[in-house]
């Protein structure tokens, strides 16, 4: 598959999942803000997180667009349903590991195992980001089906 192929692909892909999160929390159905929580990682001025951490989340889309390509190449299947079967496995780790290890990492994420701190803080996930309203994971899980059947529909042996 053509390397070109995969950058739209995967810019599409990962749009189509930014905009159905961020579509979520006027809906009610999460509190997460992705944007965010990684424009954050880089920047205390909440201002220029979410465009900062918008950017972040598209360079990550592109990158894991290649990690799909190799699963696509390497099992010889590149069908919608394999590609969401990939997003399921790839959102599910968001939810159990990344999440967790994200705000291990993060300097403004407040620590599930200590008390408050005088510095305002970010709220951890939890356990499948569940402190971010109970339609989380359903959205998490979604998006990435989402993500992962645009790119087995278009890129395509």
């Amino acid at each position: 598959m053509p390397t070109s192929d995969l950058f739209l692909w995967g810019f599409a892909a990962t749009l189509i999942l930014t905009i159905l999160m961020a579509a979520s929390r006027p809906l009610g159905l999460t509190r997460m803000d992705l944007p965010f929580l990684l424009g954050t990682f880089f920047t205390p001025n909440r201002n220029k997180a979410p465009l900062l951490g918008f950017a972040v989340h598209l360079v990550m889309g592109w990158l894991f667009a290649f990690i799909y390509a190799a699963a696509f190449e390497s099992s010889q299947l590149s069908t919608w349903w394999f590609g969401m079967a990939v997003g399921f496995v790839h959102g599910a780790f968001v939810l159990t590991v990344g999440l967790q290890l994200l705000t291990t990492l993060h300097p403004r994420v407040a620590n599930s195992y200590q008390g408050p701190t005088p510095t305002r803080q970010l709220e951890p996930p939890g356990f499948l980001a569940l402190n971010y309203g109970r339609g989380t994971p359903l959205v998490t899980l979604l998006g990435h089906l989402v993500y992962g059947g645009v790119l087995g529909l278009f890129c395509g042996s």
